[in-house]
């Protein structure tokens, strides 16, 4: 079988390994289709996530058909299915309040758990989900980075009256702007790169500028999905009184101007990965609406076998998604 391995930050390679061992129990083994190179992926490779583990398989967002079965497997052989990444025990105080997205125990596929970057891979089954038939698996092999989207949008009011900034315009912010315009709001999308912005305006009538471009404006919902300190500051500048922000990126270095939060009654909210199975399932409702212009946002698909050209283009910050084939 053959494997994406990351032995070290910036060293990786596709190796021989042996097959994979029979599934086990609630388990599947799965014959990868697709696989979506995510900036986890990238953070994985430049050393640059200090929970993920070495030497590591990587690739999280995947989509595949279930090629054996444990006895207690949910799925039967020849099921396609899209995964969930992100395991949690189901057992902590934050699980049973179900807030499985925030387990204490969650363990993350090609973080700090083997991902699916290979011809096949092993997983319980319970944590997979059926794709339906009319679903193209190049759209399914989506579902995993939009349930980040649907999740913080959950947290906000956005209606087809509502003004709606984008910050950052990476594979997130372009989902981001994606489902705003899906869902009638006027959108904003906002980077310093010309080129993802281009790739925004094909997805319909969405406007695009750059930072320096709306700093006398404001706007009720505000999605902050660059991960960098001058987009956190000023993402909240952007917000109208009583406006919403949702902070998808991660900013360590950003400061909070506490007195505006409190004196314009900012709401501010943290939004990390998706709750299963309820964002799943919204994730692929919406997916399967042929309204969803979602295919502008993959730029290139690559064979497997061309995995470096893959990674370069994904480095590069100068394409959409980036999906494997296998």
């Amino acid at each position: 079988m053959l494997e994406l391995q990351v032995k070290n930050p910036l060293e990786i390679e596709m190796r021989q390994v042996d097959p994979l061992p029979a599934p086990k129990h609630d388990e599947i083994k799965v014959k990868t289709i697709y696989g979506g190179i995510c900036g986890s992926d990238l953070g994985v490779f430049k050393g640059k996530l200090p929970h993920a583990t070495y030497p590591l398989r990587p690739g999280h967002e995947l989509v595949g058909t279930v090629i054996e079965a444990g006895e207690a497997a949910k799925y039967d052989v020849g099921t396609r299915v899209v995964v969930l990444p992100n395991t949690f025990c189901g057992e902590c105080d934050l699980c049973l309040k179900g807030r499985t997205n925030i387990c204490r125990h969650k363990k993350s596929l090609g973080v700090n758990s083997h991902g699916g970057f290979s011809e096949e891979f092993v997983i319980s089954s319970k944590f997979v989900m059926p794709v339906p038939d009319e679903l193209p698996s190049e759209k399914a092999v989506l579902i995993e980075p939009l349930a980040v989207v649907v999740s913080a949008f959950k947290k906000v009011t956005i209606t087809k009256d509502t003004t709606v900034a984008i910050i950052g315009s990476g594979n997130e912010g372009m989902l981001a702007a994606l489902l705003a315009h899906y869902l009638g709001a006027h959108v904003t999308a906002i980077d310093i790169n010309p080129i993802k912005l281009e790739i925004i305006r094909r997805i319909g009538d969405i406007r695009t500028v750059s930072p320096e471009e709306v700093s006398n404006e404001t706007f009720d919902v505000v999605i902050e999905a660059a991960g960098v300190k001058s987009a956190v500051e000023q993402g909240i500048q952007l917000v109208s009184p009583g406006g919403e922000m949702v902070l998808i990126g991660l900013a360590p270095e950003a400061t909070l101007p506490i007195v505006q939060l409190v004196r314009s009654e900012i709401t501010l909210y943290g939004s990390i990965i998706y709750k299963f199975p309820d964002d799943y399932l919204q994730t692929l409702e919406y997916l399967n609406d042929p309204t969803l212009n979602i295919e502008p946002i993959v730029s290139e698909i690559f064979p497997f076998a061309d995995y470096q050209q893959a990674y370069e283009a994904a480095l590069s910050g100068d394409f959409g998604k980036i999906l494997l084939r296998f």
